[in-house]
C-alpha cells in the first residue's frame, strides 16, 4: 500500500512547494536527533526526511499522486525509506559511490543507487511564427498548430493496460541495474549498468495500455493561441509553461517556446524600436514646402509637415510613432528620409519658368567645393567619409 506522504508532513494533496518545505522545517525543528535523542522521535524524522524529498521532486510527486510509492521499488535504504536501514548522511553518498565501484560495494552504507523512477519529465519544444511588421507592432493573439507528446487519456499515464500493475523486473531484480566483475590490477572491479530489460526501471508491464505502448504519453496534433505581446521582434521567443513534451510515464510537460520571425515590410525598416521610411518629394515641393500623410503602423495616417527650403538627405521625425517597447508604455520614432526629386524631362513652357527662377536667383552660381570645407556635403564628400570612416 502505497505510503502517505502528504499525511506525514500534515500538508494537503494541493500544498506548493513554500508549504511544504515551511512543513518540514516546522516538524524538523522537533524531531531532530540533535534535539529529540527519543529513537522513536528518530524514526519520525526520518520519514519526515522522506516524505519531503518526495515531495519535493516533481517526479517523484507525480507517482504519489498517481497513486504509486515512488520509494517502494528501491527498498527503502537510508534516508530514502522508512525501514530500519538507519539514517545515512548526505555527504557520504559520493564515498559509497567510489568504494562500490572498486570493491564490489562492501563499502557502501545505504545500498545501490537504486532504479529510477519511469515518471520522467517531458522536453521543451520550440515553434517558429511568422509575423508582420504590422502584427509585431499591435500585438496579436495567434493561433498555431503544435505536434508533440501529450499525456495518454486511457491509461492517464500509468502505461499500463485497464488494471494491470508493473511488476518487478526479473532481470535486474528491481535494482535497476545489472552488474559485472572485471578483473584489474587492482583486483576485482564491479561496474554496473542500466538494466537492459527495463531501462533502469526496475520494473516491466507485462501488459502495456494499447494505446501508447506502455510509455504513457501519445503524440497529437493540437491547436492552441499564443498571446504575442505588442514590440516582439525577430528572434525572441516567446514562453508557454507546460505546453512542451510530457515525459516519459506520463510525467510533467516541458515548455513551449515560440520564435518570432519577423517578415519584412515594403515601406518602413525597423532598427530596434525606431522605424526608417523614405519619402520623394518633388524639387519645387522641397523649395516652397509642403505636407505629406503617412500611414503608420498604429496611429494611422499621420500628417507630416515639410519645411520650406528641405535639402536632399534630410529627416524629418516623427516622434513617439514608432514600436513600442516591451513591457512600457514607451514607444520608438520614425526617421522619414526625404529624397528630393529632379524632374529628368520638362516642356517648353517648365523650360521657360525655370529660366526666369534661375534669373531672379542670379547668385545661385555653380561652384566646386573644397572637400575640407564644412560646406562640403555633396556626393564626393560622403564617399569621402564613407570611406575614412567620418
Amino acid at each position: 500500500m502505497a505510503r502517505d506522504y502528504y499525511g506525514i508532513l500534515g500538508v494537503g494533496q494541493k500544498a506548493t512547494d513554500q508549504e511544504i518545505k515551511r512543513a518540514y522545517r516546522k516538524l524538523a525543528r522537533e524531531l531532530h536527533p540533535d534535539v529529540n535523542p527519543d529513537e522513536a522521535a528518530q524514526e519520525r524524522f526520518r520519514e519526515v526526511t522522506a516524505a519531503y524529498e518526495v515531495l519535493t521532486d516533481p517526479a517523484k510527486r507525480r507517482i504519489v499522486d498517481l497513486g504509486g510509492d515512488p520509494l517502494e521499488a528501491g527498498g527503502g535504504g537510508g534516508a530514502g525509506g522508512f525501514g530500519g536501514g538507519g539514517f545515512t548522511g548526505q555527504g557520504f553518498g559520493g564515498l559509497g559511490d567510489v568504494f562500490e565501484a572498486f570493491f564490489g560495494g562492501g563499502a557502501t552504507t545505504g545500498g545501490g543507487r537504486g532504479p529510477r523512477s519511469r515518471v520522467q519529465p517531458g522536453s521543451d519544444a520550440l515553434l517558429k511564427t511568422k509575423l508582420t511588421l504590422e502584427e509585431c507592432a499591435r500585438g496579436v493573439t495567434k493561433e498555431i498548430t503544435v505536434d508533440t507528446a501529450i499525456l495518454c487519456d486511457i491509461c492517464a499515464g500509468s502505461g499500463t493496460n485497464g488494471d494491470s500493475k508493473p511488476v518487478r523486473c526479473e532481470t535486474c531484480g528491481g535494482a535497476g541495474e545489472v552488474q559485472s566483475v572485471q578483473r584489474s590490477f587492482l583486483g576485482q572491479v564491479m561496474t554496473a549498468r542500466p538494466c537492459p530489460t527495463c531501462r533502469g526501471t526496475g520494473e516491466v508491464i507485462p501488459d502495456p495500455c494499447r494505446k501508447c505502448g506502455g510509455d504513457g504519453r501519445v503524440r497529437a496534433r493540437r491547436e492552441i493561441n499564443v498571446k504575442v505581446p505588442a514590440g516582439v521582434g525577430d528572434g525572441m521567443r516567446i514562453r508557454l509553461a507546460g505546453q512542451g513534451e510530457v515525459g516519459p510515464g506520463g510525467g510533467p510537460a516541458g515548455d513551449l517556446y515560440v520564435e518570432v520571425i519577423e517578415q519584412p515590410h515594403d515601406i518602413f525598416v525597423r532598427d530596434g524600436d525606431d522605424l526608417h521610411c523614405t519619402v520623394r518629394v518633388p524639387m519645387v515641393d522641397a523649395a516652397l514646402g509642403t505636407s505629406v500623410t503617412l500611414e503608420t503602423l498604429i496611429d494611422g495616417p499621420v500628417e507630416l509637415d515639410i519645411e520650406p527650403g528641405t535639402q536632399p538627405g534630410a529627416v524629418a521625425l516623427l516622434r513617439g510613432n514608432g514600436m513600442p517597447r516591451l513591457r512600457t508604455s514607451a514607444r520608438g520614432d520614425v526617421h522619414v528620409h526625404l529624397e528630393v526629386v529632379v524632374p529628368a524631362k520638362v516642356d517648353g513652357k517648365q523650360a521657360d519658368l525655370l529660366r526666369q527662377f534661375r534669373e531672379l536667383r542670379e547668385r545661385d552660381l555653380p561652384e566646386v567645393v573644397s572637400t575640407r570645407s564644412p560646406q562640403g556635403s555633396g556626393l564626393f564628400s560622403r564617399l569621402r567619409d564613407a570611406f575614412t570612416g567620418r
